[in-house]
């Protein structure tokens, strides 16, 4: 045995963490992906109560949940339940819009970003704007160029930035 050693620690733990929404807060919950993997087969038909209070007790052991909002990481809990068997499920309206920006960085992304930045201040409009610079994490989106403009969860354009106009456009049509 050498002078150094490294306690045993669950390597899954500290790689199943998966961000969700709760209501307008992104929240990390460890093993969601490995509970909901474990509940598919038994629960596929199960009402989503059932679910919700399935998914509550199991993660409530590895994750904080604060009793003032559980019913709304239950609701959250379901919904990736059942965005992963590939059922339908009720989608949280956002509350404010959320924008991504694909890209690696480059001048184009960058300047996409700057420009959604310039119509949300003319519009004196509230938004959470992220821009994603992760390959892996822009390859989930399937976009087939960047950078890529995803607007409450839809793609609107990749490949050659939008115009400003455009840009405009399509938040407006996103806040009806």
């Amino acid at each position: 045995m050498g002078l150094f050693t490294t306690p045993s620690i669950s390597i899954m733990a500290a790689t199943d963490i998966t961000q969700i929404k709760i209501g307008t807060q992104k929240v990390g919950i460890v093993g969601l992906q490995s509970a909901v993997e474990e509940l598919a087969p038994d629960f596929a038909h199960e009402s989503d109560d059932k679910v919700a209070t399935e998914l509550l007790q199991r993660l409530s052991r590895q994750n904080y949940i604060p009793a003032k909002v559980r019913e709304s990481y239950g609701r959250a809990f379901v919904r990736e339940f059942r965005k992963f068997l590939g059922q339908p499920y009720q989608k949280d309206s956002p509350q404010i819009l959320e924008i991504k920006v694909l890209g690696p960085g480059c001048a184009q992304c960058d300047r996409l970003e700057k420009d959604v930045m310039d119509v949300l201040s003319e519009m004196n409009q509230a938004a959470d704007l992220e821009h994603v610079r992760d390959i892996k994490e822009i390859a989930k989106y399937g976009v087939l160029g960047m950078p890529a403009l995803i607007i409450n969860g839809r793609i609107m354009g990749w490949g050659n930035p939008p115009s400003k106009t455009k840009i405009k456009e399509w938040l407006e049509d996103s806040k009806k």
